[in-house]
């Protein structure tokens, strides 16, 4: 009744947050005039809405959504409960290829989230393999994974501090989700929708992979192929929204430990919930950003350090649950 109960809600506050977002701004106009002017198409405040600010929307829900789910897909394959595109360096790793091959090569800027899924690809290979002593140490790869998103940061805020307008505009150290376009939406869409399908297609070796190595091998499941497989989509779901909507903390992190509290460990609900979640979650931070301190707008990485930051706190001083029990 519980995991029911959980899914009503956020399948309700999705809508909700999304009009609310739309109508809300420098340009105030009401829901029913909002939806007449779509239908319609000849109130002009409602086209500057269309195009302007359902862009960042789209971005925002599926940046959220994508995020989340990369983070309950990394801590399934790492079995760390802080394991996190944004804490691992996935992210990082994804945005500094992105600005690295952009600033040598402005020509190439729709390849974007190739090269952000190179680099999102090599910053895991990084923390995986140089966390590898005899099985994974959950500590270990979290103090690697520190180091290597420092490097990657630091590294994109050289880059980004050149002077090189094509790499100052595609920046990810800073989530505002302004000034983003139709394009944009096309990308992050199509890469999301793959990538969240296939997540949900692979839920089971999400499950199998709780289980301790031998265990499963023992059972006959291939461990190594379905690490593979988990890890790669997570790569793909976290270097695509960090290409198009910027890096955020927290999301991949808090997000899964909410839908476990809620909805339970079973990935087959954990996904599905914890990308509705995460897409209302990023949206919300980016409507608190852009309307707070009007007209100045507040990143929403910032907004969502803010709620994240203090909230993992209170769950963690909460519970004394281990992830996987």
């Amino acid at each position: 009744m519980k995991k029911i109960f959980s899914f009503i809600i956020v399948i309700i506050l999705l809508p909700v947050l999304t009009i609310h977002a739309a109508i809300t701004g420098s340009i105030d106009i009401s829901a029913v005039e909002l939806i007449r002017g779509l239908f319609t198409g000849e109130d002009p405040n409602v086209a500057i809405i269309q195009d302007l600010r359902f862009p960042r929307i789209i971005i925002a829900l599926f940046a959220g959504a994508m995020l989340s789910v990369s983070g309950v897909l990394l801590q399934s394959v790492m079995r760390n409960p802080l394991a996190e595109p944004g804490i691992i360096g996935v992210s990082s790793g994804a945005g500094f290829m992105t600005i690295l091959v952009l600033f040598f090569f402005p020509t190439l800027y729709f390849y974007a989230p190739l090269f952000a899924f190179i680099g999102g690809a090599v910053a895991f290979l990084l923390v995986f393999s140089l966390s590898w002593k005899s099985g994974l140490n959950p500590l270990r790869m979290i103090l690697i994974g520190v180091a290597v998103n420092a490097v990657f940061v630091s590294l994109s805020q050289l880059f980004s501090s050149s002077g090189n307008g094509v790499v100052q505009a595609v920046s990810v150290s800073t989530s505002t989700l302004s000034m983003k376009t139709w394009n944009d939406v096309q990308i992050i869409v199509l890469y999301g929708t793959i990538g969240l399908i296939l997540s949900i297609i692979f839920y089971s070796y999400c499950n199998h992979l709780a289980l301790k190595d031998k265990t499963l091998k023992n059972l006959g499941f291939n461990v190594n192929r379905a690490r593979f497989i988990v890890a790669a989509v997570a790569v793909l779901l976290a270097s695509i929204a960090t290409a198009i909507a910027g890096m955020f903390t927290f999301v991949g992190l808090l997000i899964p430990h909410i839908g476990r509290a809620l909805v339970g460990t079973d990935h087959k609900a954990l996904i599905p919930f914890s990308a509705l979640l995460g897409a209302c979650l990023i949206l919300l931070a980016d409507t608190l950003g852009r309307t707070l301190l009007a007209p100045i707008e507040i990143p929403a990485s910032i907004i969502m350090a803010v709620i994240g930051g203090p909230f993992l706190i209170f769950l963690l001083r909460k519970s004394d649950r281990i992830y996987g029990n």
